[in-house]
């Protein structure tokens, strides 16, 4: 598939066409119950469907946060696969958070886990964490690449936790938030030039509820998942003006308890989507 679109097209195109909004499904218990679900594999894979019946054609992505299906073990997994067929058969982008990170051979093992063309766990993009360094993830880059997919590394993230490490300086003088965006941009810039893109398919996953700081938003050359807007405070406005100056279409924002919680109607998850589309459309312009 070395001559897959690109992750970093297919994505432009689908915020191009519908919104800049990817919606969360994030089964905790506290909303299944709200829901009237039970609390298990069935449960949450009723949750799925329904989100991805009510938000299709409104948000360019669904971001399955995979730990809650996880902890329903295989059933659980195999509510996660049903969920993901159906989001491809609606036409939806997929983005596996999973955070996974570790040495290179591992990382390709998660890159054949959920990048692969014949696993029924294949997302269009994955989100992983570089503790281990960036350079351990260049197995899974290039899985991601050659096979028109995508991956999110988490930069600087919405809760205030993460501060201490990802401010935390280098031995160049620069914050480890700062190193990684530039070395994800030096990555994505060679991408760009070699299939004449308009930005790559390595993407950072920035907050909502940062403050751009020195961080080189524009920089990156791909495209940001942005977390933080809704239940953790943060407004379409508040995107609006971190990431102005970022190229067109190259902001995915996610929203999930904001939504999930108009549930279980379909329709009223529906409205409540269309809402933050809106306005997150005329915040990024």
């Amino acid at each position: 598939m070395s001559n897959a679109t690109s992750f970093g097209t297919r994505l432009r195109d689908a915020i191009a066409t519908t919104s800049p909004l990817c919606v969360g499904v994030d089964p905790s218990s506290a909303l299944l119950s709200q829901w009237g679900l039970d609390d298990s594999a069935a449960g949450v894979e009723a949750m799925g469907r329904r989100v991805i019946e009510a938000v299709a054609g409104i948000a360019a992505a669904i971001k399955p946060q995979v730990a809650f299906f996880e902890r329903h073990g295989a059933l659980g997994l195999g509510a996660l696969e049903r969920v993901l067929d159906e989001a491809r058969h609606a036409g939806i982008l997929v983005v596996g958070d999973a955070k996974r990170g570790d040495i290179d051979s591992t990382m390709s093992a998660y890159g054949d886990a959920w990048l692969s063309e014949e696993s029924p766990l294949r997302v269009d993009a994955l989100t992983v964490t570089a503790y281990m360094g960036l350079g351990a993830m260049d197995a899974i880059f290039d899985q991601a690449r050659a096979g028109g997919r995508g991956i999110f590394v988490v930069v600087a993230s919405s809760n205030p936790e993460g501060r201490m490490l990802q401010e935390a300086r280098t031995v160049d003088g620069d914050s480890v938030e700062e190193s990684l965006l530039k070395e994800l941009g030096g990555r994505n810039s060679a991408e760009v030039s070699a299939k004449s893109a308009a930005f790559g398919s390595l993407g950072a996953v920035v907050g909502a509820t940062r403050s751009a700081g020195t961080l080189p938003l524009s920089d990156l050359h791909g495209p940001f998942l942005v977390p933080g807007v809704g239940a953790q405070g943060a407004t379409p406005s508040d995107v609006g003006a971190l990431f102005a100056g970022c190229a067109p279409h190259s902001v995915l924002v996610n929203a999930s308890r904001s939504i999930l919680s108009a549930g279980p109607g379909t329709r009223e998850i529906r409205l409540a989507a269309e809402t933050l589309a809106n306005e997150l459309q005329e915040a990024l312009g």
